[in-house]
Order: C-alpha cells, then structure tokens, then sequence
C-alpha cells in the first residue's frame, strides 16, 4: 500500500510511536495476553491512520477523451452549481463540488494536463463540509489553471470540521499532466472543479454519483484546435 508522503508526519510518527508504546509494554507487563492485546491495538490505531493516507496508483479509464476532465478526488458528488462569476475562471461558471469522508482516499489529482496560473489562499471556518455553507464560509485553497487549448479552470480544496490542513504545494507556472497528485486535505472535506460556463461543456455526472480520482469523467469540454489537442495525452 503506498503512502502519501503529505501525511508522513501522522502514519511516520504513529508508527514511531506504536512501537515504541509495544516495546514498552512487552518490557513492563508480565502478563503476555495483555502485552499481545495492547501492541494488537497499536498495530490497529496505526494501520487507521495509514489508511486514511493511502495513494493508490490510478490510471484514466478506457476510451477518455483530449476534451474529457477527470475528478480531482474520490468521494460523492454533494452539489452542481452555476454561478454569474466565480474567480477562478473570471466569469460564469459551473461548480462540480465533491464531499470526501474520512473513509475515502484524500489524495488530490489534476483533471487535465495543465500549467498552474495562481493559487489563492482563503481564511475561513471550519464547518462540517456536509453542510452547504461550510463550501462559502471554509478555509479553501484554489488553484486557477489553463490547459493546452486556453481553457481556464480550477480546483478548489475546502476544509471540513475534522479536516484542518490543505496541503497543496504549487506555484504559478508549475506544469502538470493529467491526473498527476497536485495535494490533499487531511481528514474529512470538500474538493471542487471549476469551469466556465459554456455552451460545449456537458457535465457527464449527476448530485448523489459517487466517484474516483482520475478514474471518473466529471465533465468534457471539446479541445478549440486540433493543435492544441495533440497536448492532452
């Protein structure tokens, strides 16, 4: 099982600790059942925690198209919002909003191949991402991206009530292809990918579909060139 290096301090450290708690017990109690029982729930604790920081390797499913954009997380699709103007793409938008629980991989992925314009740090709560007002009111990092054709689009990590760490180590001109890991959020949260609205975009999943890193198509818009085409791979 490969490990997200993000979250090296809390399965590294965890494992640090578990041992050294087991070895402690198996030096100070006599009694071998309770020493076996107490090193079975350290090994249990950290193997929780471990798997919270899995990073599966992922590839594009068959048939994906230069035009299609994968999900950036795993998790359930909990909104489809269109809005007047949205940052990240400096016009109307549409917003595919996904809801990831502690049970599913948090391990954030680039929908396209794609050159990173800015990101854009935003202070806030930290209300339960279930809830529609936590995606306005929580902490969030966006990051506003371009791909090959000129698109502009962007995916936007949201803090959660347990969640209290986005990790997305990018700066402008940072290059990227697609599903490529970009960051994650520590704990329970709320991943959103950001298009403009137009009329070529055809979102391809519905509010309640659950899905997959790279695995799933959340939306295809056409490439304008065939030049620019030959960019996605």
């Amino acid at each position: 099982m490969r490990l997200a290096p993000a979250g090296l301090r809390e399965w590294g450290g965890g494992g640090v600790i578990a041992l050294a708690g087991a070895a402690v017990v198996w030096w100070l109690v006599p009694v071998v059942w309770v020493a076996w029982a107490v090193t079975g729930l350290a090994a249990l604790a950290w193997f929780c925690i471990a798997w919270f920081f899995r990073d599966p390797r992922r590839h594009p499913p068959v048939g994906v198209k230069p035009g299609d954009l994968l999900s950036p997380a795993d998790g359930r699709v909990s909104a489809i919002e269109r809005v007047e103007h949205h940052e990240a793409v400096e016009g109307p938008a549409v917003v595919v909003r996904i809801f990831l629980s502690v049970l599913n991989v948090h391990v954030n992925r680039m929908p396209c191949d794609a050159e990173v314009l800015e990101t854009i740090y935003t202070p806030g709560k930290f209300l339960d991402a279930r809830t529609a007002a936590s995606a306005q009111v929580n902490e969030s990092m966006l990051t506003r991206a371009v791909r090959a054709d000129g698109l502009a689009f962007g995916v936007r990590q949201v803090s959660g009530a347990i969640a209290r760490r986005i990790i997305c180590p990018v700066k402008q001109g940072d290059r990227f292809t697609r599903g490529e890991r970009f960051g994650m959020i520590k704990f329970g949260s709320t991943t959103e990918l950001i298009l403009p609205e137009q009329a070529d975009a055809a979102i391809q999943v519905r509010v309640g579909d659950r899905v997959a890193g790279v695995r799933t198509v959340l939306a295809s818009v056409p490439m304008r060139s065939s030049e620019a085409a030959g960019g996605e791979s």
